[in-house]
């Protein structure tokens, strides 16, 4: 019988990021970013990618590792992953301009729905929108995957088997 190799936490991440690129560059190009079921692809990309990748690493282990080994190698993941997506994101917008001003303009005819909001009160949010744009982005989707990854990996090493009777826990730090 051959010993499965673990996949890292490197790889896992660019697995997940490799997911969440291409589906977030078909979802801006087949302009369903206005469709409120393209919005749920990346938190269940980023939780089942994790739930799954954090599996195979405990079966790939011999499920001798501990939870906390088994969230450790989830987070890391999950920074490998956030890395990655915001790098693209912003590459993304730099390179499409065109996203970001649609992006404004989707905002300004959401607010313009809003009965309760004035001229100059969207005028406002718009320019503040402007002006903090890109740490929204930055920041946004930072915590938002940070907080996923921490969801995903408690599911994850909580969901895998554990042995913790084996005398030959390992424990990596």
């Amino acid at each position: 019988m051959q010993e499965q190799k673990p996949i890292t936490h490197v790889q896992g991440g660019l697995i997940i990021a490799g997911i969440l690129v291409v589906a977030s560059t078909i979802i801006q190009f087949m302009n369903l970013s206005n469709n409120p079921g393209a919005g749920l692809i990346q938190p269940v990309v980023i939780i089942l990618g994790l739930l799954l990748l954090i599996r195979a690493y405990g079966k790939a282990n011999n499920y001798t590792l501990s939870f906390g080994n088994l969230f450790a190698y989830g987070f890391k993941s999950t920074a490998v992953f956030t890395i990655i997506s915001i790098a693209f994101s912003v590459i993304f917008l730099l390179l499409f301009p065109d996203l970001k001003e649609k992006s404004f303009e989707m905002a300004r005819q959401q607010m313009e729905d809003n009965p309760k909001l004035t001229e100059e009160q969207i005028d406002q949010a718009i320019e503040i929108s402007r002006k903090f744009f890109w740490v929204g982005i930055v920041g946004g989707s930072m915590i938002f995957m940070i907080i996923l990854g921490a969801i995903g990996s408690l599911i994850g090493a909580a969901a895998t088997k554990k042995q913790p009777n084996n005398p030959f826990i390992q424990e990596t730090h």
